[in-house]
């Protein structure tokens, strides 16, 4: 089963919060991620590993934390 971090930023890009999960699939993580979003953030994040495979919103270019 893949792990995934699920992050979750600001409006200004800092990391408000993250969490690990075991997900079967890429999507389940996703629905999670939306799932478990706090009101007062604005992106989320979904990493699998180092690779980078979801972000909301799309214009979120500068990552202000570390993997």
């Amino acid at each position: 089963m893949p792990d995934y971090e699920i992050c979750y930023l600001k409006d200004d890009g800092s990391l408000a919060g993250k969490f690990a999960a075991n997900c079967s699939t890429e999507m389940q993580a996703k629905i999670l991620a939306h799932a478990m979003r706090l009101d007062s953030t604005r992106g989320i994040e979904v990493w699998s590993g180092s690779q980078l495979v979801y972000r909301r919103p799309d214009e979120i270019n500068d990552r202000r934390h570390v993997r």
